[in-house]
């Protein structure tokens, strides 16, 4: 799967929540100073050729929608930062986040509990 740009995330993310949208819909999600309407048309056709999107046809408009869903991005996206930067060692994404001010106490504490439950999962295997 093709990583996307800053731009197509912009426009998959509101097409994930919205699940449909033509681009004036589209636009209405992004802040100010809005891009062009046709930035995002053009941005939207491009994801279309990548795969990530396609779209229904009501007369001479057409309603985007998405093809690949986020959590399955989502997942290729954290794989290959896992690889790239981590040597696939989720010890090594604890420990980054462990280092300075990646997380309060409460999300530490969130953390180790789900930490805890997953090794009583693994026991029970």
């Amino acid at each position: 799967m093709k990583e996307l740009t800053k731009a197509e995330e912009q426009v998959m993310q509101v097409l994930w929540k919205e699940k449909k949208a033509f681009v004036k819909e589209i636009l209405l999600h992004f802040p100010e100073p809005k891009p062009a309407y046709n930035t995002v048309s053009t941005i939207v056709r491009i994801l279309e050729k990548k795969g990530f999107v396609s779209h229904e046809e009501f007369g001479k408009s057409h309603r985007y929608f998405p093809v690949v869903n986020k959590e399955a991005y989502r997942n290729e996206r954290f794989s290959d930062l896992m690889k790239g930067y981590f040597n696939n060692s989720m010890k090594q994404v604890l420990s980054h986040f462990s280092d300075g001010d990646h997380l309060d106490i409460n999300e530490a504490d969130e953390m180790i509990s789900m930490l805890e439950e997953i090794k009583k999962k693994s026991e029970q295997k």
